[in-house]
């Protein structure tokens, strides 16, 4: 039953994921969409109880101090994602919702989002499973991703989704991925559109 239950969550979420990433930017259709994302998720994160917080010496520094070493990392990513067709293309797709929609919109559902996936995939999914729970989640937060059809998003849900997936299993709970992943994104967020915003210098 239980397993009957996170694949139609699954299903469920991806499938609204990827019709939300198929509406044109700016669309009154995307925050109605991505907010029924969110709520997939939620629904299905909390349907067997609210999933487990977890125990870290540092509950806050250490999540923020991970997110802001990551961003670091993606940043440069971005910088010579600029450089490649495809990912540049890829990149800006995304970042068309921030531009062309409602700003503080998208980055509360993007954020809004994110907890929503901390709360199915690291919550419910991942402590379900019993033989390899970190890769397990992982490759089904990937190819949920894949339904975006945004090579960017989907290399970005294979690297955090497998950090995200490491601090579960080390902390036991969802508070610190959650907490990472809400800082990761509004950094990425902020940085991205500035960056998108100039033309990549000629190499």
């Amino acid at each position: 039953m239980r397993r009957r239950l996170l694949a139609a969550v699954t299903a469920t979420g991806t499938g609204l994921l990827g019709w939300s990433l198929s509406t044109e930017p700016g669309s009154r259709r995307f925050p109605v969409l991505t907010g029924a994302v969110a709520a997939t998720w939620f629904a299905g994160g909390f349907a067997a109880g609210p999933p487990p917080r977890g125990r870290s010496r540092h509950p806050v520094a250490g999540p923020v101090a991970l997110a802001a070493g990551a961003f670091g990392v993606f940043y440069g990513c971005a910088l010579l994602a600029r450089r490649i067709p495809t990912l540049s293309r890829a990149l800006s797709g995304v970042l068309a919702y921030a531009h062309r929609g409602c700003g503080p919109a998208v980055y509360a559902a993007a954020l809004v989002t994110g907890a929503a996936e901390e709360v199915f995939f690291r919550g419910v999914l991942q402590g379900s499973v019993t033989r390899a729970p970190v890769t397990t989640s992982t490759a089904v937060y990937a190819l949920s991703t894949v339904a975006t059809r945004n090579p960017a998003l989907v290399l970005a849900s294979i690297g955090m989704g497998t950090l995200f997936g490491l601090q579960r299993r080390a902390t036991g709970g969802i508070q610190a991925p959650l907490l990472t992943h809400l800082v990761w994104s509004a950094l990425m967020l902020t940085a991205l559109q500035a960056l998108f915003e100039t033309p990549a210098a000629p190499g």
